[in-house]
């Protein structure tokens, strides 16, 4: 059982006594101990499958693709996955540094206060369509965090000649502390504002 105990993330932050707060993320959000997050896309064809996989993995995963809003997946970033988990444990050291939390703690704050509780959908109803407001499941509302937490990042890193480290802890940080200037909370708030007026 020793054993267990000692694996820290990135041999340096303990994920034991991470509480998630928001009782509809405790399912989709995984904390699983690891050294290094990284499973070889075990999880890729399996469905659901993707609730196992450790959170900080994920943010990585979400991370690999480059560009402004219509360049996103030109292939520049993808697949090099070793050099974003190192982007991110810089930007783990940077949070820590400044704020003197645990950076995986401040991401699960991130991601609680980016995640949209509803969304709209299109329903075709004899010839005529409507949006509709609906509620979002768990691990989607845990998808979209990430993805407005990983646009965040290269919007502000776009043509920027700041390191996408500080970029990162810099959005994560806003982010965690509920910031309304905060890209991924702005996104989650017009989400739901334009949700309850269609409901």
């Amino acid at each position: 059982m020793a054993q267990t105990k000692n694996l820290l993330l990135f041999r340096k932050w303990d994920l034991s006594d991470i509480e998630i707060k928001d009782p509809g993320l405790k399912t989709a959000i995984s904390l699983r101990k690891q050294i290094l997050p990284y499973t070889y896309g075990r999880s890729a064809l399996k469905r659901f499958n993707k609730a196992d996989v450790n959170i900080v993995e994920r943010l990585i995963n979400k991370s690999m693709h480059f560009g402004k809003k219509y360049a996103k997946n030109t292939g520049r970033m993808t697949g090099k996955k070793t050099k974003l988990l190192n982007t991110v444990k810089v930007a783990f050291d940077i949070i820590a540094l400044k704020t003197g939390q645990n950076p995986v703690e401040v991401l699960v704050r991130a991601i609680e206060y980016s995640a949209p509780t509803e969304d709209t959908t299109r329903i075709v109803y004899g010839g005529t369509t409507y949006h509709v407001s609906v509620d979002v499941a768990p691990i989607r509302r845990v998808d979209l965090a990430l993805k407005f937490i990983a646009d965040a990042v290269k919007e502000a890193t776009f043509s920027n000649p700041k390191p996408i480290e500080e970029h990162m802890a810099e959005q994560l940080m806003l982010a965690a502390a509920n910031d309304s200037n905060a890209p991924s909370v702005k996104k989650r708030h017009e989400l739901e504002r334009i949700a309850q007026a269609s409901r």
